[in-house]
């Protein structure tokens, strides 16, 4: 769909503003259609990051800051999702043989396969929503970075 479809706007103040205001739609629209995904896992955006996160060292354990600074999404309230994957049993936490002022999250085989079986079910709704070829996914890749190059 066109963003001036969507919106029901043609009228725009530069074609900056508009892939602004596409980004912006862009990036809710396809959230929208993974946390439907997600939800049959009983996870939300920010619990999938974090177990992915997780994944990324597994089976080596992270602090909560390490995961904080790795997450999409920079305000999420990382305590509170890892209370709730704990809840879940898809976390443990302990605390840090280095520094026992700090906690360090690992995953738990319950919550490796949860990611796993999730991880299969969202690359499936992104190939199926993300209809693009390899080289145009790039161009576009490229050009977000540019875009992101003054941060």
């Amino acid at each position: 769909m066109r963003l001036e479809e969507a919106i029901k706007s043609t009228r725009f103040s530069s074609e900056e503003h508009k892939v602004a205001l596409n980004i912006l739609y862009s990036a809710w629209w396809l959230k929208t259609a993974l946390s439907k995904e997600l939800k049959s896992f009983g996870l939300t955006h920010e619990q999938y990051n974090v177990l992915r996160i997780l994944n990324g060292k597994h089976p080596e354990a992270l602090c909560v800051r390490d995961i904080a600074s790795r997450m999409i999404e920079k305000n999420s309230n990382v305590p509170r999702i890892l209370d709730r994957l704990l809840k879940k049993k898809l976390i443990k936490r302990n605390t840090s043989k280095e520094d026992r002022r700090e906690t360090v999250i690992q995953l738990t085989p319950t919550g490796l396969s949860l990611l796993q079986n999730s991880s299969n079910q969202i690359t499936s709704a992104i190939d199926h929503q993300i209809r693009l070829t390899k080289q145009e996914a790039k161009i576009i890749n490229q050009l977000l970075d540019k875009m992101k190059e003054s941060i």
